[in-house]
């Protein structure tokens, strides 16, 4: 049998760069510097996050980076962010093909999706088909399709995600 190698082109596909943003909404202040030397790590790059206080969460603080690597960078920082229980983040990786977004709460642990081009959830056929096999009622099938777009994670984080929105809306009146 022929074995099949990526011609340089694909295999230059296969490394992809992605663009990507991570918002971290809560984190305790003796985690921040090991949270940025996790990320210098993954990144491959020093950095410096400017930190501010989460007053959703008491003793808490959040920041947001936007960073460009290669395809999976998104699973490596959730991977090493999840180690650390108290945190709650979102980040995601996107590119022309899709990409990824996770999200995680203490609460909640972490979930996964697949995004399209335009940043929306991606539910695959095998997901769906899953979904109706647990399903025995209506009921049953909107709480598993709730879990595959993670619509928990989205209740859990709403307030705050509202943090920043609301810092936006001073900004822009001033």
């Amino acid at each position: 049998m022929q074995e099949l190698n990526p011609s340089s082109q694909n295999r230059d596909r296969l490394k992809e760069s992605v663009t990507g943003l991570l918002v971290i909404h809560s984190a305790p202040a003796a985690l921040r510097p090991h949270i940025e030397w996790g990320l210098q790590s993954i990144l491959g790059t020093w950095l410096t996050l400017q930190w501010l206080e989460q007053p959703s969460a008491v003793g808490t603080y959040r920041t947001t980076i936007e960073f460009r690597d290669v395809r999976g960078s998104s699973a490596k920082i959730a991977s090493t962010l999840r180690g650390w229980h108290y945190l709650r983040f979102e980040v995601r990786e996107e590119s022309e093909l899709g990409g990824e977004f996770y999200r995680s709460t203490p609460e909640l642990g972490i979930h996964r999706a697949s995004i399209d081009g335009l940043g929306n959830i991606v539910v695959t056929e095998h997901q769906i088909n899953d979904a109706l096999a647990k399903g025995f009622d209506e009921i049953s099938i909107r709480d598993a399709l709730d879990e595959v777009l993670g619509n928990k994670w989205e209740e859990e984080l709403a307030p705050y995600r509202a943090v920043e929105i609301d810092k936006l809306i001073q900004l822009r009146a001033i």
